[in-house]
């Protein structure tokens, strides 16, 4: 009998939207006392859903352009790593305005903001081409759901 393991994307996905920034949420409410609140749960979702997430995603897509062109998007074009390259700087700049948001509070809405329509807009892509692969259907959730949080994040900071 044979086992359908968990893909290497899948794992990193979950790390990245949902372990790691629970485990930080919970670590920081624990050893810090800081209240459960939507700063507390935005801080450590940018900082992994967003920063750490888009950046490496970026350094993939600009050293390894293939697997998003072939796994994501089912292009087999070389022709088609150019704009993925590009796609990666996009999400390397992203991702580092992210990342040193953990450091720079009142860059937190911006990049909420920017990260958020990054991932509401492909998940509304990845809706309308219809997921054909589990990779796209992995991105296409993962996607809706960083969306959803940092719309929720901003709607409970900002308003």
């Amino acid at each position: 009998m044979t086992r359908n393991k968990p893909s290497l994307y899948l794992i990193s996905v979950m790390l990245f939207m949902l372990i790691l920034p629970a485990g930080s949420i919970v670590y920081q409410c624990l050893t810090q006392k800081t209240p459960f609140d939507w700063p507390l749960i935005g801080k450590w979702f940018l900082f992994w859903s967003v920063g750490v997430r888009l950046f490496i995603a970026g350094i993939r897509q600009v050293t390894k352009p293939a697997f998003t062109a072939k796994e994501i998007f089912h292009i087999n074009n070389e022709e088609s790593h150019i704009i993925i390259k590009e796609l990666g700087f996009g999400n390397l700049s992203i991702g580092l305005i992210g990342i040193l948001s953990i450091f720079k509070t009142a860059w937190c809405a911006p990049v909420a903001i920017a990260g958020g329509l990054f991932f509401g807009l492909a998940g509304i892509q990845h809706i309308l081409n219809r997921p054909a692969s589990k990779n796209e259907m992995i991105a296409m959730i993962s996607d809706l759901y960083i969306f959803c949080i940092m719309a929720l994040y901003l709607f409970f900071t900002l308003y």
